[in-house]
């Protein structure tokens, strides 16, 4: 059974699976597809050519599909897939590819927090974390059960490897190697105290 809220906006052609909950406002675009169990809560924004795999929680304010921020972007079909059983916390996006065809993938069981950014075309594997405004620049891939602390800013085409760990407040300019710690082998900035 579906429980569909009556001011939720889903386009003909959405494919809405069983056991799925649509609060206020949430808004589903035409070519999407959710699984059985999805629970999208208020305000949430599904669009573009998505898929979203069962038992999926989407938490209110999340943008999910859409068009990609990459000024390459001529226009095409290009794609979101997200797994079976990630949570997407408040204010998280995830974007489109940008080149026909082009997929942005966030695998199964992963937790991304709030206000955190997928840009197109990265793969994200399974039981992936990202903490608090964690962003992701294109073409980035975050391979299984990595954790990317808050606050945190990978640079396009970088891969970070399987279970290592980028620290809060750091800067990923290039890859790091399966089950690393970001501590070991990232430039340390000093905390600095401003007095007023």
């Amino acid at each position: 059974m579906k429980n569909l809220h009556p001011t939720a906006i889903i386009s003909a052609g959405a494919e809405i699976g069983e056991d799925v909950e649509i609060g206020p406002y949430s808004i589903v675009g035409p070519h999407v597809s959710i699984g059985a169990g999805v629970r999208l809560m208020a305000h949430v924004v599904i669009d573009g050519w998505t898929r979203i795999g069962a038992r999926c929680q989407i938490f209110p304010f999340a943008c999910i599909g859409t068009q990609t921020q990459d000024l390459k972007f001529k226009g095409g079909k290009t794609f979101v897939e997200i797994g079976e059983r990630t949570t997407l916390r408040e204010y998280v996006t995830v974007n489109s590819g940008t080149n026909e065809g082009e997929v942005t993938r966030v695998g199964s069981g992963c937790h991304i927090m709030a206000y955190a950014h997928v840009a197109h075309a990265c793969v994200v594997g399974n039981d992936v974390i990202m903490a608090n405004g964690a962003s992701l620049a294109g073409e980035v891939i975050v391979e299984d059960e990595a954790g990317i602390g808050g606050m945190t800013g990978v640079h396009q085409f970088v891969r970070i490897g399987r279970g290592c760990f980028i620290g809060g407040c750091r800067a990923s300019p290039r890859t790091v190697p399966r089950f690393l710690s970001s501590w070991a082998i990232l430039p340390r900035f000093r905390a600095s105290t401003v007095s007023v």
